[in-house]
């Protein structure tokens, strides 16, 4: 007999602002960040009305509990940068007399810098005490594609898809990422049946090296030189709402697109919509079909 579980996994975010300082230390693992950098990043939260709790953290349990409900099995959630730790995640199912899992990340599109990290936690944790399938990518899950697309269907603007940039050195190793992200980009397109549309990256991080591009920002200044007046931005490499979108997308690249006199608006994220978490649930049924008794 075997008892199935899945792990959840996100990147974790800061409960209260008091806590950012602890977050990006963890982040950062242990490299210092200067006074200016954290002080603008606590102004940041506390711009977005995060003091004490951090909407974030409930969306993740709201679709960790319907992920659950639709599975009927024990779903755990586990953070990779915040409470509970993958770690904590893997005990609880064990614990719970688990001995097959499913790990599953709340982000679709590979990379070695990003999913390959979470793998790499959660196969430390697990110490080879269960089997274990571990979804690498669901860039092209049908289900997440339509649920995107219907977001984006009959769109009167130009559609941008946009992602996390990772540093441009992945390519060279022949990292998947922005290919992949490209596909589920044309997906999308090809279900809503938009002509109008591009991709760009975001929320590239200050590190003194080329990251992916173009930002946002940049091409934004593109787009209104060839005449946009219209964006509505589907990001496409996120599936909630955190900084990257509240902050990066709702004020930096908002406030870019007024001074430009472009209408901007962006989807609402998955979140803990039914339809995706049923996309979710389709996703792990597959894996388990898959883990070895």
């Amino acid at each position: 007999m075997k008892s199935d579980a899945v792990v959840l996994m996100a990147y974790g975010s800061p409960e209260r602002v008091a806590d950012v300082p602890a977050y990006y230390a963890d982040i950062r693992g242990g490299r210092p960040i200067s006074p200016e950098h954290l002080e603008h990043l606590v102004a940041r939260y506390r711009a977005l009305g995060i003091e004490d709790a951090n909407p974030l953290n409930a969306i993740t349990e709201a679709t960790r509990s319907a992920l659950e409900e639709e599975l009927a099995l024990p779903v755990f959630t586990g953070m990779k940068h915040w409470q509970p730790r993958i770690a904590d995640a893997v005990e609880a199912a064990l614990a719970g007399g688990a001995t097959r899992l499913v790990g599953l990340v709340l982000a679709p599109h590979y990379s070695a810098l990003s999913i390959g990290g979470y793998r790499r936690l959660l196969d430390e944790a697990l110490a080879g005490r269960a089997a274990v399938s571990f979804v690498e990518s669901w860039h092209d899950e049908p289900g997440f594609v339509s649920v995107l697309a219907e977001r984006v269907r009959g769109a009167d603007a130009h559609v941008v898809f946009t992602a996390h940039s990772l540093p441009e050195r992945i390519l060279a190793d022949g990292d998947p990422y922005r290919d992949q992200l490209l596909e589920t980009s044309r997906l999308v397109a090809a279900e809503a049946e938009l002509d109008d549309w591009s991709f760009s990256f975001q929320s590239e991080s200050p590190t003194g090296e080329p990251w992916l591009g173009p930002d946002i920002l940049d091409h934004l200044d593109a787009l209104a030189a060839d005449g946009a007046q219209r964006v509505l931005v589907c990001p496409v490499g996120f599936v909630s709402d955190h900084l990257e979108i509240r902050w990066d997308l709702d004020h930096e690249a908002r406030d870019r697109a007024h001074e430009l006199g472009i209408a901007f608006d962006r989807i609402e994220m998955p979140n803990d919509d039914p339809e995706f978490v049923a996309a979710l649930g389709t996703i792990v049924r597959r894996s388990l079909a898959a883990v070895p008794a």
